[in-house]
């Protein structure tokens, strides 16, 4: 399942990342490539764990966990630290997939990728280029949204970034390991649970049917979560 989430970041918080980000030193981007990526891959990022890496990734994962729809369509068991990268001069990502286990250097802590993650942090009109590209079922999605909202997709996607032929594209990502694996399983009881949130306010929370409904919901996320 693709979702955006518009709307993560606000307006305060998309300046504060911006002035952070601006001051910032960058590194080649293929310092926590696979040997995979490595081969495709033309950007600048800042280093994993640099004091400004983890004071945007803490107050990102802060508007994650405000966030009713990433909750409930990710179900996050675990995320990992968010990473931040910046495309400019016709940077770009070939084709690749992510890697299925992401292990924080320095550390024992890991997680599966079952969803990958984008925040966008510029203004799309201020750069041409840079869509993401992931190759679903049904074809082929771009996706250049605006700043402050996340684009989440299974991690097992194909998927590239288009170059930049103008101005600086600034993106936060990270992996997320779901309560539930399946792809499937996700979608549906993301589906349920939004049928039951609209029944809900048509009807109220107390509604018989919403309350079966919850039970279902919560019966088979029993079933298929992995914790």
């Amino acid at each position: 399942m693709m979702l955006a989430i518009p709307g993560l970041l606000d307006a305060a918080a998309l300046a504060q990342f911006g002035a952070a980000l601006a001051a910032a030193e960058w590194q080649d981007g293929n310092a926590t490539s696979g040997a995979q990526s490595a081969l495709a891959k033309r950007n600048r990022q800042l280093a994993e764990g640099s004091p400004v890496a983890r004071e945007l990734g803490s107050l990102l994962l802060d508007a994650l966990g405000r966030s009713p729809l990433f909750v409930a369509a990710a179900l996050p068991h675990k995320v990992y630290p968010p990473l931040f990268n910046r495309y400019a001069d016709g940077d770009g990502f070939g084709t690749h997939v992510d890697n299925a286990i992401r292990i924080q250097r320095g550390s024992d802590f890991r997680v599966r990728s079952d969803l990958s993650a984008t925040l966008f942090l510029s203004d799309p009109a201020s750069y041409d280029g840079g869509e993401l590209v992931v190759e679903e079922r049904f074809g082929e999605q771009r996706v250049k949204l605006a700043a402050g909202d996340l684009i989440l997709y299974p991690a097992s996607s194909l998927h590239h970034v288009l170059p930049v032929t103008r101005g600086t594209r600034l993106a936060a990502f990270f992996w997320v390991q779901s309560m539930v694996r399946d792809d499937g399983d996700r979608r549906t009881l993301f589906e349920l649970d939004s049928a039951i949130q609209d029944l809900a306010t048509a009807t109220g929370q107390d509604d018989p049917v919403v309350l079966r409904l919850s039970g279902i919901y919560h019966n088979l996320l029993r079933r298929w979560a992995d914790v």
